[in-house]
């Protein structure tokens, strides 16, 4: 079916998390992590990108108000990590940020004096969101403390702030994915989700059939995606830079390289509407290949996409800033999808993830 116009995230009232009235002993704010299927670094330039949400890597922050008055650390921050008990003190920048920009929001001079624990699932440094949900979950959580309604919008704006100052520059598709309930289209500020087609459908859905096709998608043969950790952590901000300064030097190559992204993503939005996902692997493929040429993968990742692509993923690529982290394939089906995983093991994968392009994902141990 034909890609289907849907209300952009920032309206959908699902996405509004309003606390009930009055005094609170904690807050909760969660997130979740994602992947960038296609357009990763492009984006930043305007063009666009494809990203499907990770809900099985929950990030959970709680917020519980601190005795005192004033103070530089009214707000201070607390972070757990995948398999550590250990507490990590978390005073980064980007939260430090977060929480200006929080009380501009909520129009307090002084305070809110809290601290704010954050459970996060994601591994750090892996290109998987792990930054915006934990800015997400956060100032969710410090919402919810007092009592706030901070809708879509406003969610968006403080996690963006926050992100600009951790990456340096930041599209904003992570500060939308990491709260998304589905496949994502960002293009120029704005996301709206993607209808996947039913297995014996190819032209457009009613409207009215958009909730029954959604519980249906994870049942859709070849939509699921294989995420493996190479093990190294990547770097977001020195890819950004390398390349900022690399177009800085050949605007050409920068046009190109947009260009290119732009016709593959676009490419890959009716291949995924329609069901082809032999040519949606082509071009994500095709799109690690421009990455790659311009020093944005490593050879860790490449093994990794080799190794996928030999044990019959339809596609493979790097996911995210890159200079490490995480790869993701496309397989055509669970037992391919297995067999992807097997070899992403052999190859030297850490952590491998299978996701359902619906968007409901499952670890793949």
């Amino acid at each position: 079916m034909a890609a289907t116009p849907q209300r952009t995230v920032a309206d959908r009232a699902d996405l509004v998390d309003e606390p009930a009235p009055g005094d609170r002993r904690s807050g909760v704010g969660r997130a979740h992590g994602k992947a960038i299927l296609l357009g990763e670094h492009a984006v930043v330039y305007g063009a666009p990108a494809l990203a499907v949400p990770v809900p099985q890597l929950p990030v959970v922050a709680s917020a519980t108000p601190r005795p005192g008055n004033g103070g530089a650390d009214q707000v201070t921050f607390e972070l757990s990590g995948p398999g550590s008990t250990s507490r990590i003190p978390s005073s980064s920048s980007g939260l430090l940020r977060l929480v200006a920009e929080f009380r501009e929001w909520a129009g307090i001079a002084d305070g809110p004096r809290a601290h704010v624990r954050i459970d996060c699932s994601i591994p750090q440094g892996r290109g998987l969101g792990s930054s915006a949900a934990c800015a997400r979950a956060a100032v969710l959580a410090l919402a919810d403390l007092l009592g706030r309604r901070l809708d879509a919008r406003a969610t968006f704006a403080l996690v963006q702030a926050s992100e600009k100052v951790t990456h340096g520059r930041a599209s904003g598709i992570d500060a939308v994915a990491t709260g998304a309930t589905s496949p994502l289209l960002f293009r120029s500020g704005t996301a709206r989700e993607l209808p996947l087609p039913l297995p014996d459908d190819d032209g457009p859905t009613p409207p009215r059939k958009r909730a029954q096709e959604a519980a249906d998608a994870s049942s859709v043969p070849g939509a699921l995606f294989v995420i493996a950790d190479s093990g190294v952590s990547g770097g977001t901000r020195e890819a950004v830079e390398l390349l900022r300064r690399r177009f800085e030097r050949e605007p050409r190559t920068k046009e190109a390289f947009v260009g290119q992204v732009s016709d593959l993503t676009n490419g890959a939005v009716h291949d995924l509407a329609h069901g082809r996902w032999s040519d949606f692997g082509t071009r994500m493929t095709e799109n690690h290949r421009l990455l790659r040429e311009l020093g944005i993968s490593t050879e860790r990742i490449d093994a990794l996409v080799g190794a996928a692509l030999d044990a019959g993923g339809l596609g493979a690529k790097l996911s995210g800033g890159g200079l490490g982290g995480c790869m993701i394939a496309l397989a055509d089906a669970p037992d391919r999808a297995a067999a992807v995983v097997s070899a992403l093991r052999d190859a030297g994968a850490v952590r491998t993830w299978i996701v359902p392009a619906g968007g409901d994902a499952h670890h793949a141990d």
